[in-house]
């Protein structure tokens, strides 16, 4: 790109008829360079395009997740939560070592062996909602009937949420990371989680459970954390753990039915490899985590020959970085035995996601079981019918009709 040339606006629109691909224009960023100046609402902004520079500059301490330093790239204003405001979204926008200190003490529940002593439990949530969906009547939309569900019955068992109130959480979790919503419902949103998470956290001061916010509960109690912080966490752990697994179980299922070939190897398998490498290469071909990670520069960086100037802000679409033919040859092909283990999907670095034990877990059980116990699953609308989520933070499928 020249001098004179106007930087592309990001984020930046798939091509009609490929919803599982990266915009074509992140194809031509990535040939162009590893490093461009893109568009984000009137604000010069560095865009990663390929894999290596993703994960190097992403385990940079000079590349800040608060919102508020010089240069965050913004999708739209923002409206942070005031001292006397309620709980706000955790410690994902903050940065080491409060970052580090807050994440700290949720993460022993996340930890593989923790998580995989939770495998029959999710086993057994997974097999009753597909006895209901043989039950009752088709077609059935899986996300309402199945996607959803898992997940959240899964975090809200993890936390010490009731799931009565899924409903509530579900709708304003949605309406938070919907882009196109006004400033003034989002914040809404949240601060309607928030006081809901704030309430919950009083309860589990005064009854605690055997659950992991009776666990934030103690050290509210030891004076380790304040208890807004840890409705904060609660809140980032409840939206996290449910819409991005939702949206990766919805949209990999369209995926796996629009390649049958992909589909027949997990249908007729019960190998746990090949279920297991099937998740990695689902996360590496399809992207939940829309529009980008995204970072300010603390400090001067100097970068393959860039150098990345104090308050510019940094995007890392993590789409392109799973698609570059450097690091998976033949990238737009599904490949379900492909070792696609070091894909991006997570993110990388210091704020790589903590529940990614959880997710897999999840995905591997749905994966493992759906298609084996209803082999003739197939869609009950056109793909082009198909309404994606093009408008949110999280990617993925507001409605799948199916059938068998």
């Amino acid at each position: 790109m020249t001098a004179t040339q106007q930087a592309p606006e990001y984020p930046m629109a798939r091509a009609a008829g490929c919803p599982f691909d990266p915009p074509p224009k992140l194809r031509e960023l990535q040939d162009e360079a590893p490093l461009v100046k893109v568009d984000v609402f009137g604000q010069s902004v560095w865009l990663v395009t390929r894999y290596d520079e993703q994960r190097r500059l992403m385990s940079d301490p000079r590349l800040s997740s608060d919102v508020t330093k010089p240069g965050y790239p913004n999708q739209q204003p923002v409206q942070l939560p005031k001292d006397d405001d309620g709980p706000g979204i955790g410690f994902i926008l903050m940065d080491d070592p409060e970052h580090a200190r807050l994440r700290r003490m949720v993460t022993a529940p996340f930890m593989i062996k923790r998580v995989e002593a939770m495998r029959p439990q999710v086993q057994k949530i997974v097999d009753d909602l597909i006895d209901d969906l043989l039950a009752g009547p088709k077609p059935v939309d899986l996300v309402q009937a199945f996607a959803l569900p898992i997940p959240s019955l899964v975090i809200c068992q993890l936390l010490g949420v009731p799931y009565e109130d899924h409903d509530f959480f579900q709708v304003n979790s949605s309406i938070l990371l919907r882009t196109t919503e006004t400033i003034e419902a989002r914040n809404k949103a949240r601060g309607n989680i928030g006081g809901y998470l704030h309430e919950l956290m009083g309860d589990k001061l005064e009854n605690p459970k055997d659950d992991l916010l009776s666990g934030l509960a103690e050290r509210v109690r030891a004076g380790e954390l304040s208890r807004k912080d840890a409705a904060g966490i609660g809140v980032l752990l409840l939206i996290a753990g449910h819409e991005t697994t939702a949206n990766m179980i919805a949209l990999g299922t369209l995926a796996l039915l629009e390649h049958p070939d992909q589909l027949a190897k997990l249908r007729d398998t019960d190998d746990p490899k090949l279920i297991a490498s099937a998740v990695e290469e689902l996360l590496r071909y399809l992207n939940i985590t829309h529009n980008g990670r995204r970072r300010a520069i603390l400090e001067d960086i100097e970068f393959d020959g860039q150098i990345l100037k104090a308050g510019e802000g940094v995007i890392f679409p993590n789409d392109i970085a799973n698609r570059d033919p450097e690091m998976f040859p033949e990238p737009d092909t599904l490949d379900l035995t492909r070792d696609a283990r070091r894909h991006v999907a997570f993110g990388f670095g210091v704020h790589q996601c903590l529940g990614q034990p959880l997710a897999r877990l999840e995905l591997q059980v749905v994966y493992g079981t759906l298609y084996r116990r209803i082999p003739t699953l197939r869609r009950a609308i056109e793909l082009d019918e198909v309404p994606f989520k093009h408008d949110g933070a999280v990617y993925g499928v507001y409605s799948l009709p199916v059938t068998w």
